[in-house]
């Protein structure tokens, strides 16, 4: 098993950062995804792989939720993590992935899910809608609903200069 998990811990840091849209994040994320993959069995007849993209996904919107509570009571702008960019060309394109990200941040948690798992890790609509244990159609239409509301919430003269 551990042999497998070193496989897939690509996968699963890259998932989870597509999930936090912060590498700190993500890496704690996966560390206590680890932690808890390592003190339970795999269940009988689950890919280890898609296993291991639900205890991730699960143990997000345990924390998620945790989060969102703690950022209500700190939105002081003094707290407020700041950076500068020199060349404008990494602004450009850092400011573009903090509005996805803050875009990602809105969708609902089982949007957010499908559109990483199928943008980001690359997963087919049908190993989508068997890892979260859900019908294919479900997965099509939230999959289509955060699509729809990514593009209203990014602004349009940003994706059109990006394309």
């Amino acid at each position: 098993m551990n042999q497998t998990i070193e496989n897939i811990l690509p996968m699963l840091r890259r998932f989870a950062y597509s999930l936090t849209g912060n590498s700190a994040d993500a890496d704690d994320l996966v560390q206590t995804s680890l932690e808890k993959m390592l003190t339970k069995p795999v269940p009988t007849g689950v890919e280890v792989t898609k296993w291991a993209f639900k205890v991730c996904r699960n143990v997000w919107i345990d924390e998620y939720r945790a989060q969102k509570v703690r950022q209500n009571a700190t939105r002081k702008p003094e707290l407020q993590e700041q950076q500068s960019i020199d060349e404008s060309s990494n602004f450009e394109q850092k400011e573009l992935l903090l509005q996805v990200n803050q875009a990602m941040s809105q969708l609902p948690d089982e949007q957010r899910a499908i559109l990483a798992l199928v943008a980001v890790q690359g997963m087919s609509y049908k190993d989508v809608a068997r890892s979260m244990e859900i019908p294919l159609g479900t997965v099509m239409s939230r999959l289509s609903r955060a699509r729809s509301t990514l593009l209203t919430l990014i602004k349009p003269q940003q994706i059109g200069a990006e394309l």
